[in-house]
């Protein structure tokens, strides 16, 4: 008989190279795609210069803000898309049927996500650095922020792709539904401090909340919530991401079975 403990592993390193592959198809085929520079890179920062025009914030406040917002759209932009996409192109089937497991579908996806959106986000926050007088303070929460919002983001949008629906339109409609009120209530156009009541009960929903307030302190402001509540609400929320997007893709598989 084998050894137990050795097939799990096995198994386990089976699954991880079938997750590493699913995310390089991913990032090869759909990340160059439109939705992805517009929604991720154009539409946060016209969005966000849209809203501050005439308001006289500083650049300590303008840059985190648009850092963040660019990090939030464009790590949770394409994982609404992928699932649809794969069904329209009749190669969802082949997906589910393969060797991958679904844990290692959604990470594979999950991962693809926040690495793309890390590293694609990275172009307003130095075009940020080099054009204004705004400046790093302190790597390490800036760095825990960029990486835990964008696993935190990417799951998300991994979530927002359980509708058993080839149609990526109605995916984005959900998406934005989503999306624009978890920005508006967390502090990125209006510090908490300044937000209504109602606001300030709604910003620990919004994991850009979080993810905002570890940039600020990045570039030198004071954290709201606190470093320390930042990264466990990161990490908190981004288990409760998977583990929805699980069981919701679970159910539709089962469904179209």
């Amino acid at each position: 008989m084998g050894n137990p403990e050795f097939g799990g592993m096995s198994e386990f390193l089976r699954q991880l190279r079938c997750a590493w592959v699913i995310a390089k198809k991913n990032a090869r085929v759909y990340y160059l795609k439109g939705p992805v520079v517009t929604f991720g890179i154009i539409f946060p920062l016209f969005f966000y210069l849209s809203f501050a025009a005439g308001h006289s914030a500083p650049v300590e406040v303008m840059v985190p803000g648009i850092a963040a917002m660019a990090l939030f759209f464009t790590a949770s932009a394409v994982g609404p898309l992928v699932t649809p996409w794969e069904r329209q192109a009749r190669t969802f089937e082949r997906l589910i049927t393969s060797p991958a497991s679904l844990s290692a579908i959604l990470a594979g996806d999950i991962g693809a996500g926040a690495a793309f959106g890390a590293a694609l986000a990275l172009l307003p926050l130095g075009a940020a650095l080099v054009l204004t007088t705004a400046q790093v303070s302190a790597a390490l929460p800036l760095v825990a922020g960029w990486l835990l919002g964008a696993i935190a983001f990417s799951s998300l949008g991994v979530l927002m792709a359980a509708p058993a629906t080839d149609t990526p339109s109605q995916v984005m409609m959900l998406s934005n539904l989503v999306r624009l009120p978890l920005i508006f209530v967390s502090g990125v156009f209006v510090p908490h401090a300044q937000m209504p009541q109602w606001g300030q009960w709604l910003s620990p929903l919004s994991p850009l909340s979080y993810c905002a307030d570890l940039i600020r302190v990045g570039f030198g402001s004071t954290s709201y919530f606190g470093v320390i509540t930042d990264v466990l609400a990161l990490i908190g929320i981004s288990i409760t991401f998977v583990v929805a997007a699980h069981v919701f893709h679970l159910r539709t598989r089962n469904r179209l079975a």
